[in-house]
């Protein structure tokens, strides 16, 4: 016997469309920020990062593509843009000659270093500064609920608990630099 639908109560529903509506907006409008003050989409500036946090600044072009959530045809296309620019080099993988590293060059860290005020402005701005430091924390823990339910292996960015080694990384430009309060820190 098939199993019922479990439709959404009148509050999901809203809670739902609200959401949705929320995080399309504020993707959206960090791009926009993005494109005009650092001339990169934010989804550039995401592999950016993610490549600032990687030992010696690489990865393999396949493990990159999972920690972004993207095909690898997607990354790849990203990548060469990224190439363009000067701010990212595909190396051939030492391991495995069938696969390839993206390594971000110094001219990509520095791209990314100057883009990073910028991009926590807008940040701090559309989303922090409009909550209190105990929605901060509830918005965490929800976000941490759900991103566990979908990568229960812990697998993608920001599904790391600070404590246990993941989060923040001191040399990467994007962070809150030293003494500094980090993002939905109690001062």
């Amino acid at each position: 016997m098939a199993e019922e639908t479990r439709w959404l109560s009148g509050a999901e529903q809203d809670v739902w469309r609200t959401f949705i509506t929320m995080t399309s907006a504020l993707t959206d409008s960090l791009d926009r920020q993005l494109q005009r003050d650092a001339k990169m989409p934010y989804t550039y500036y995401e592999i950016l990062v993610v490549l600032s946090e990687a030992p010696r600044r690489e990865l393999r072009m396949s493990e990159l593509a999972g920690l972004r959530g993207s095909s690898r045809s997607r990354l790849s296309h990203a990548v060469s843009r990224l190439e363009e620019a000067g701010w990212v080099e595909r190396r051939e993988c030492p391991t495995d000659k069938r696969g390839q590293l993206a390594a971000l060059t110094d001219a990509g860290f520095a791209a990314l270093a100057a883009a990073a005020p910028g991009h926590v402005t807008a940040v701090r701005e559309s989303l922090f500064d409009r909550l209190t430091a105990e929605q901060v924390r509830v918005l965490g823990e929800i976000s941490a609920a759900v991103l566990g339910g979908l990568d229960p292996d812990m697998l993608l960015p920001g599904n790391h608990p600070r404590d246990c080694g993941g989060g923040h990384v001191a040399d990467s430009p994007h962070t809150a630099e030293v003494g500094q309060p980090e993002v939905g820190a109690d001062t």
